[in-house]
């Protein structure tokens, strides 16, 4: 942090004295500054900010606008990496000297900015915000995308951990990121969470001269050098908006579970079939949003079915199988479900995911059942489908509920009439029941 001497802008210029006044900048612009930002600069004592919007402000003041101004000689604050001393340092110019300071700052100033701090030491009724749009608004605006419905994290002095968790729940989501976070750490640390994106952009130096937006994929996200200074949006599995036809089959969605077992793709045997899966779905009493895990999801038809029925839920499908676990995926998008897919196996894989409320176990056995229960949610729900009457009655003990399914399905004969083809049974049980617990195998 250094004082220095730089020329103001504008001569003249109001405001009472003391006061201070945080202008907004998006990029290097500044011919288009609001005329209640041109004011606080032309009456300001002090010009503070950061190094690179100091930087601007000056060569904004030599240019054909500042010399039509008459612009005047005042006192600079840099803005070092400590934002707390830099408010110090203005508070004691505003406060103590009675000086008028104007703040130079990214976008909106109360947006994750310097107005957080300034208000630990200066009484709002002698601060002034003339904020830009944000950085993060900007983002979107470039990308052509709403965001109203958008989660915004930052990774500036926090734990990556902290902002991966967030992305991972969410359907949209911005991620302001930090020299000690740039963008490819975010990526890799992405890529490591197992996570699938519909859209992944790197948004650098907005309104800049060389403003930079690329949409990449989360692979070269990870492997990429990007400004660390970035706004990263993040679109999840089905977050993107649809067009046409589909967008309409959408809108007029029936109730309805137990899709064909035909709109799969996947090897014999290795699907939780229609019938057996409409009662799965009953027993799972799914919510309106949650997490949901689907465990050993073969082709993924109860985590793409629970996806499509409540669309608020965050689901992921973990397999070890990478064939099957590819197939989920390209299930997921034929259908338009938005699911997360881990390759890996439980209940190893299990463990970078975030606590579930909902759980369908298709395979693993009994150490992944037990992995899940001490994971659940309180209030949460397990099931879990078996073919083996021994391991169902261990799910069963663990849950509390049990249940044969035996299905015979039509099939016409030669001769036009019809017959009934037995299905191997299965048995689903499920639990726990809201007022008891989750048994502890380990007693």
């Amino acid at each position: 942090m250094a004082d220095g001497v730089q020329l103001s802008v504008l001569p003249g210029g109001g405001g009472r004295s003391g006061l201070v006044t945080v202008v907004g900048l998006l990029g290097e612009r500044m011919d288009d500054l609001a005329l209640e930002a041109r004011r606080a600069l032309a009456g300001a004592d002090w010009v503070a900010g950061g190094s690179r919007h100091l930087s601007t402000w000056a060569a904004w003041v030599e240019s054909a606008a500042g010399r039509e101004a008459r612009a005047r000689r005042v006192s600079t604050i840099e803005m070092g990496s400590d934002a707390d001393g830099f408010a110090h340092q203005v508070a004691h110019r505003a406060v103590d000297e009675d000086a008028r300071i104007c703040v130079l700052a990214s976008g909106d100033p109360g947006f994750f900015g310097v107005v957080r701090a300034l208000l630990r030491v200066v009484d709002r009724s002698q601060l002034q915000v003339v904020p830009a749009p944000s950085s993060v608004a900007v983002a979107f605006a470039r990308l052509r995308l709403p965001w109203d419905d958008a989660v915004v994290v930052s990774a500036h002095g926090r734990p990556l951990a902290d902002a991966v968790q967030v992305v991972r729940l969410a359907r949209k989501a911005a991620v302001l990121t930090a020299p000690d976070i740039p963008p490819q750490a975010l990526g890799r640390a992405l890529v490591d969470a197992g996570l699938q994106m519909d859209l992944v952009a790197v948004c650098s130096r907005l309104g800049c001269v060389d403003e930079h937006v690329e949409e990449v994929t989360l692979d070269e996200l990870a492997r990429g050098t990007w400004d660390p200074l970035s706004v990263v949006v993040l679109v999840g599995p089905g977050g993107l908006q649809t067009l046409g036809w589909a967008a309409g089959a959408q809108r007029a969605r029936t109730l309805a579970w137990g899709i064909p077992d035909q709109a799969f793709d996947h090897r014999r045997g290795m699907i939780t079939t229609a019938e057996v899966r409409a009662v799965a779905l009953g027993k799972l009493a799914l919510p309106a949003a949650g997490v949901l895990w689907d465990v050993g999801a073969g082709s993924g038809s109860v985590a793409v079915e629970c996806g499509r029925l409540c669309p608020g839920l965050t689901v992921f499908a973990v397999e070890a199988d990478p064939d099957l676990a590819a197939r989920t995926a390209a299930n997921a998008s034929a259908l338009g479900a938005a699911v997360h897919v881990l390759t890996g196996t439980a209940p190893g894989a299990l463990e970078p995911l975030p606590d579930p409320d909902r759980v369908f176990v298709g395979g693993g056995g009994l150490p992944v059942l037990d992995a899940v229960l001490r994971r659940l949610r309180p209030g949460g729900r397990v099931v879990a489908a078996c073919t083996a009457l021994d391991r169902a009655a261990a799910a069963a003990e663990r849950l509390g509920n049990l249940v044969q399914v035996t299905v015979a399905r039509a099939a016409t004969l030669a001769d036009g009439g019809w017959r009934l083809a037995a299905q191997n049974p299965v048995f689903v049980a499920w639990g726990p029941d809201p007022e008891q617990s989750p048994t502890d195998p380990a007693g």
